[in-house]
């Protein structure tokens, strides 16, 4: 959005405008005052917790994430502390509370967090990765210390899952963004077990809390993801939604699944995307969205036009 670029200019880091509490709900709110959607999505990063874990990182323009330590053995694992989120990111929760405040229930408010392997993938890589060679290494030569790893992870996302909606969040997305990279037996091992627990312990504080996992490029594990036990599963574009329905069930909320880059095509054909995903995905149990972000330089006419088309839809 144009509005938010002009943020950036006055703020160029991303750190910077995602830890200032102003400046995370004016960011937030900017898309709902526009577009009216259902959601009003906190502007934050995945990797957010990660300093009040004692690994330092910095997101740059134009590079991504940069982790300064990568750990690779158990005692820098050891160094990696447990995240308690109401000392280490205040602003976040403060954000959260007067997002609530500031919709006033006319919109639902959603957090989010990382999955333990997304974050992990980011902490042992130091930073984005095309082979994700280094956390392939640790996790089938060293297997013990990536299991370190993943339960500190598992064990602060539940607690930060737990604070969001403390704080005001009435729906949290995990992002587990790199699973796919693992074959379903190896998902099995280092996904799996840490998502399940993620789950089963913000069941036992926040039992109606919704719950949304989304993994990009799922297809190859997509009968696996509601073992997690999460209320939603947000497909992305690669998976046809009429295939995703019946390889998931009938009982298995879904989200999604417009491609991100049908915005830049004609409004009729914006339209007829948008009807053929609500038809594939049936009646009921149905969140339409993306399939992932919004690509940067998608006319802002486009999205508005998804989301008069969205609001008139009727089944």
């Amino acid at each position: 959005m144009q509005s938010y670029q002009i943020i950036c200019e006055k703020y160029p880091s991303f750190r910077e405008r995602s830890e200032n509490v102003d400046l995370v709900v004016e960011i937030s709110l900017q898309p709902w005052k526009v577009f009216k959607p259902d959601g009003v999505i906190l502007f934050s990063d995945i990797l957010t917790p990660l300093s009040g874990m004692n690994i330092p990182f910095d997101i740059v323009k134009g590079k991504g994430p940069i982790i300064f330590n990568p750990p690779t053995t158990i005692a820098d694992v050891d160094q990696v502390r447990e995240f308690f989120p109401e000392e280490s990111v205040p602003y976040v929760g403060e954000a959260l509370t007067i997002l609530r405040k500031e919709v006033n229930n006319e919109t639902a408010v959603l957090g989010f967090v990382g999955a333990p392997f997304t974050l992990a993938s980011y902490v042992v890589e130091g930073g984005s990765s095309k082979n994700f060679t280094k956390i392939k290494r640790l996790a089938f030569s060293q297997p013990k210390v990536l299991h370190a790893l993943l339960q500190k992870f598992a064990t602060s996302m539940a607690k930060y899952i737990q604070f969001q909606a403390n704080s005001g969040a009435q729906a949290v997305q995990i992002f587990d963004s790199w699973a796919t990279q693992l074959s379903p037996v190896d998902f099995e091992e280092f996904s799996l077990p840490y998502l399940k627990q993620i789950v089963d312990t913000v069941k036992q504080t926040h039992p109606n809390l919704p719950l949304i996992l989304y993994a990009s490029g799922s297809g190859g594990l997509l009968e696996r993801l509601p073992l997690t036990g999460v209320d939603v599963i947000s497909l992305d574009w690669t998976v046809d939604m009429a295939e995703g329905r019946r390889r998931l069930g009938a009982d298995v909320a879904v989200q999604g699944n417009v491609d991100p880059g049908v915005l830049f095509g004609s409004k009729e054909f914006i339209t007829n995307r948008i009807n053929d995903t609500v038809r594939k995905a049936g009646k009921g149990k149905h969140i339409l969205n993306l399939g992932h972000g919004i690509k940067v330089g998608t006319p802002e006419e486009n999205v508005a036009h998804f989301f008069e088309i969205a609001k008139d839809i009727r089944y």
